[in-house]
């Protein structure tokens, strides 16, 4: 009798036990673990915060719609706190920690260059959804914000033409590191090729968090004497604040030295104050202001999600380039999981190759097959004053990415993977 029922005891033991091994495997298999690698803290979060939230309400809604091959989302979250080695740390925890099948993240490029080793060790995929520099096409990553040709390139031609000022001198200002630099370099070789000297060029440079802006201000006023000037900014995160309450201060109005910013939305411009920055300019794929069902779905959308989540100041939240790049992107990786039938990284890639999603843009945007990047449309706005902007140059549908800037010598044989 005891023998029998140490025996039950024992059986039973070992029934509980492999169910206690078995409950997580069998509820990690009803789940797809994705990944967010966004700065939440930091010089960068003015930015990025946003990004977080966005991919957020694009997983919840993918999720109340069925989720991704039967299987919900569960996001992973981590703060790099714009902190870049830090980023490298954090994806290696998602991808060999937390098991995650694709990463959304990155804004700052120097960012983006440190966490590439990470994903290409691995063999994990990035999705990075900002404007940046080019000189780059990896196997791992697809960029679904723009390439120098679908932004820096057109909003320099815009400022030289008759109709953006005739601008014929160019004050290069940026925050110091990879995407200015290189993004500066290839605009420096672009105004060359269009008859423009050195001496009517002026680059300068800040590091990140910088908020003394009063001396190059006047630095510009003065440079700008020199002929019709233009500014071409690639200041990034929270160092735009300063900048441009600097510009008001000044009293530097567009009608006299007009600044094209690659990395001021409508998120940044929410804490400052916009009255005297009226026709300042930025360049972008997408703006909230664009008129078509697709964005005025994605911006209800948007706003009901940030009063429902208690987001902070839930009734002004805005949408930008960036949230919008990242909503497409999410939406994509869907679409190829499905095809391939599989979360494996090698066929995600082959399936991602020609998708195409009706974008808040107005526009159809395809993942290009052969560069990992999008074909997307270009669009000028001026700033008005209840922080919004007033697209006043547009392409006629979607560019397709040269991500290897033909300006650059030797990059000609280095469009495609």
């Amino acid at each position: 009798m005891y023998r029998r029922n140490v025996l039950k005891t024992t059986a039973a033991a070992a029934m509980l036990l492999a169910a206690t091994c078995w409950m997580p495997q069998a509820l990690a298999a009803d789940t797809i673990k994705v990944g967010i690698l966004h700065s939440l803290s930091g010089t960068m979060a003015i930015s990025e915060t946003s990004l977080k939230d966005v991919a957020l309400m694009t997983i919840a809604d993918i999720n109340a719609h069925g989720g991704v091959m039967g299987k919900q989302l569960e996001p992973v979250i981590v703060d790099p706190a714009s902190n870049w080695p830090l980023f490298a740390e954090k994806a290696r925890q998602l991808i060999s920690q937390d098991k995650v099948s694709v990463v959304f993240g990155c804004w700052t490029s120097v960012s983006r260059k440190s966490v590439l080793p990470v994903f290409k060790e691995l063999n994990s995929l990035l999705f990075y959804p900002v404007q940046y520099e080019g000189e780059e096409l990896e196997k791992n990553v697809f960029y679904t914000g723009a390439a120098p040709n679908q932004q820096a390139i057109p909003a320099t031609e815009y400022l030289m033409s008759k109709e953006g000022g005739g601008a014929k001198r160019f004050v290069l200002l940026g925050t110091d590191y990879v995407y200015p630099r290189t993004t500066n370099k290839i605009l420096r070789s672009f105004l060359h090729s269009k008859g423009v000297k050195d001496s009517d060029i002026d680059e300068v440079y800040t590091p990140f968090g910088h908020a003394d802006y009063q001396t190059i201000v006047a630095n510009i006023k003065k440079f700008s004497a020199g002929g019709k000037t233009a500014v071409i900014s690639t200041i990034n995160g929270d160092s735009n604040v300063p900048f441009y309450k600097e510009l008001g201060n000044a009293g530097l109005k567009a009608t006299d030295v007009p600044v094209v910013a690659f990395s001021v939305g409508e998120e940044e411009l929410r804490g400052v104050d916009t009255k005297p920055l009226l026709g300042h300019l930025a360049a972008w794929n997408y703006f909230q202001s664009v008129k078509n069902p697709a964005n005025t779905a994605f911006i209800k959308q948007w706003k009901d999600y940030a009063v429902a989540k208690k987001l902070p100041n839930a009734n002004t939240v805005v949408t930008n380039d960036p949230m919008e790049a990242t909503y497409v992107g999410i939406h994509m990786w869907k679409q190829a999981v499905e095809k391939a039938k599989s979360t494996d990284t090698d066929k995600v890639i082959a399936a991602m190759g020609g998708q195409t999603f009706k974008s808040p843009s107005g526009f159809e945007l395809t993942m290009d097959k052969t560069n990992h990047h999008l074909h997307k449309p270009v669009m000028i706005g001026e700033i008005k004053g209840d922080g919004q902007f007033n697209v006043v140059w547009k392409t006629k549908g979607p560019i397709r990415a040269q991500p290897w800037s033909p300006y650059i010598p030797g990059n000609e044989s280095k469009q495609a993977m």
